[in-house]
């Protein structure tokens, strides 16, 4: 029996990130600016998949599109990925300067 999909998500969350080399703080406020505007672009895309997904439910007796339903996964860890990077929590940028996994 494989890992179930919350260990997955968790491991994707919170496991091992490839090294970051330390950046000076001038580097990091421009990648938190392009973040902070990447994080706003995402917040909409989420909103237009959530109608998206909420109108194909009520058509489909309450069954979700699930190539939609993962596309929410993966747009859910990069946001979760860029907030650690913009708290603090981690040196490690989200896509596009690293792998999208």
């Amino acid at each position: 029996m494989g890992p179930s999909d919350e260990d997955k998500l968790n491991g994707r969350l919170h496991g091992e990130q490839p090294p970051a080399e330390p950046e000076g703080m001038g580097m990091r406020l421009v990648h938190m600016v392009l973040l902070w505007l990447m994080l706003s672009l995402a917040q909409t895309v989420l909103t237009a998949a959530t109608v998206v997904q909420l109108v194909i439910m009520l058509a489909s007796r309450g069954r979700a599109n699930e190539r939609l339903a993962d596309f929410g996964t993966d747009l859910g860890v990069w946001i979760a990925k860029a907030a650690r990077y913009q708290t603090g929590a981690s040196d490690v940028k989200p896509w596009p300067w690293t792998e999208l996994d």
